[in-house]
């Protein structure tokens, strides 16, 4: 774990924790060291795009089991 005073240590640590995998995470660091801020806001919001449209897919996961659960139940 970085050190409260490691901000590339946390930055890099919040990106894997945000599902960033390595070589996007290194890439975000690239470019925020670079200056290129609206560069990294995309690949951040695209990265979030991802996280959401898996979310989604889930969640029909979810209300697929619930409602096979509930016609079970009602047998």
């Amino acid at each position: 774990m970085a050190e409260a005073s490691d901000t590339w240590g946390l930055l890099y640590q919040n990106l894997i924790d945000a599902g960033c995998d390595q070589k996007t995470a290194i890439q975000c660091m690239s470019l925020m060291e670079g200056g290129k801020k609206c560069d990294l806001l995309r690949l951040l919001s695209l990265h979030r795009d991802t996280l959401l449209d898996a979310l989604h897919e889930n969640q029909k996961r979810i209300d697929c089991l619930d409602f096979l659960i509930y016609k079970l139940d009602k047998r």
